[in-house]
């Protein structure tokens, strides 16, 4: 079962998204977990990045979409999670390497 799904909505974030990939690739305790990224109808090489990315991660999903915005993008994204709980975070956000941990001893007590 997959504990966590990690959404990733994207537009044209080339900028920001490999720091948002770097904090990603440094998570500790990942199993069970899983990383969508939405590409809504980027411009620049952002899709790019993120083929790149999940090339590498197999646990990693790629929808992309015509630009639609970010809501429709995270619905998208909403279709395919399989995890119990659910984090969304933007293309130019990143996380701390211990998130994972933090979240698993707040949701299982």
């Amino acid at each position: 079962m997959i504990f966590l799904s990690i959404i990733i909505p994207c537009y044209n974030v080339e900028k920001y998204l490999p720091t948002t990939i770097r904090s990603l690739s440094q998570l500790k305790n990942l199993e069970n977990c899983e990383f969508i990224f939405i590409n809504d109808g980027s411009t620049d090489s952002t899709l790019s990045i993120i083929q790149d990315f999940v090339k590498q991660n197999s646990s990693a999903i790629l929808i992309d979409q015509p630009n639609q915005g970010v809501s429709v993008a995270r619905n998208s994204a909403l279709q395919k999670v399989r995890g119990e709980y659910i984090l969304c975070l933007d293309g130019d956000d990143y996380l701390d390497s211990n998130a994972i941990n933090i979240i698993r001893s707040n949701v299982q007590g």
